[in-house]
């Protein structure tokens, strides 16, 4: 799904929340057009092959699931009292923090609380070309790894500006625009790895580990065996059904719904990297290739087949 056409539906979920439209009439649109609601962000596609940007924003009862990208992303928080899990690390998130997502991390916001203010953000998505293309042009490879960046109170608050303008840019879309917003880019990781490479006390602090931590890690060190509910509440001498309550109440998924997400997660990975469609659900924890191919076209709407064609493209 390209951002334009996210764009449609983000509209389309809003006119429901104002009772303008029908949740069945919200449904029947999603399945006609072969989108799935609950994956809105999981099926992006950039519309630009160099970078693309916008302003997002989320309430308390939007439901933004664990997804990756074939992208990289830039966030800076403009408001929002949320959590936020990059990778298997949470971090609670303040106005003003930069969150870098390389391709392939698994990531989402936690509304752990009720929240006194909508989730707002700017938005920067780059092509892994442009992005390749840039480092001989820096004398320096930029960013790589996953971050969450505090400029608050830093020195860094600035890199606020960058984002602002680059938004405006993709909005007002007059002539020379998309020339303006790759410059803007490109001095933003200029300035971020600065920031990364020599204010590391900038970075905050993950949030103190908890149960749900603790099994978010289980699940990743044991991705590609087999992992149960059973065997899960074992090895953490709890009931499954606490398990059960807490993927529930904290992650708006159940605790399998969880495991696969990640496994496919990782199968998109590997996908892309140019492993055999073969083995890829084996390792990945799948039990079989039909069951691996099942769970990537409901989560998708493609095949990995059609998914591996189009990173070929």
């Amino acid at each position: 799904m390209k951002l334009s056409e996210m764009q449609k539906y983000k509209e389309l979920v809003s006119a429901h929340k104002r009772s303008e439209i029908s949740n069945e009439e919200l449904q029947k649109t999603f399945i006609t057009d072969g989108a799935i609601l609950s994956n809105l962000y999981q099926e992006m596609e950039m519309d630009s092959d160099s970078v693309d940007c916008h302003d997002d924003v989320n309430y308390t009862k939007d439901s933004i699931q664990l997804h990756s990208h074939t992208f990289y992303e830039m966030l800076y928080c403009r408001s929002g009292n949320v959590q936020y899990l990059l990778g298997a690390e949470r971090y609670r998130v303040r106005r003003g923090d930069i969150i870098f997502i390389p391709p392939g991390i698994s990531h989402r916001p936690l509304y752990l609380d009720q929240l006194a203010e909508p989730y707002s953000r700017y938005v920067i998505w780059i092509h892994p070309e442009f992005m390749k293309n840039i480092q001989h042009f820096l004398g320096f490879i930029p960013l790589s790894d996953p971050v969450l960046l505090r400029t608050q109170d830093s020195g860094w608050e600035y890199m606020e500006r960058y984002f602002q303008s680059a938004c405006r840019e993709a909005k007002i879309r007059q002539e020379g625009y998309e020339a303006c917003i790759s410059s803007i880019t490109v001095q933003l990781l200029i300035h971020l790895t600065r920031a990364c490479t020599h204010s590391k006390a900038t970075e905050p602090l993950t949030e103190k580990k908890e149960l749900l931590d603790e099994l978010i890690r289980y699940i990743e060190d044991h991705l590609a065996e087999k992992i149960t509910l059973k065997s899960a509440a074992t090895d953490f001498y709890i009931s499954e059904r606490a398990i059960s309550r807490l993927f529930s109440e904290k992650m708006d998924v159940s605790f399998y719904r969880y495991v696969t997400q990640r496994r496919l997660i990782a199968a998109k990975t590997r996908i892309i990297n140019g492993d055999s469609l073969e083995t890829i659900g084996e390792q990945v924890g799948f039990s079989d290739y039909s069951t691996f191919y099942r769970a990537f076209k409901q989560a998708f709407s493609i095949s990995p087949q059609q998914f591996k064609k189009l990173q070929k493209a």
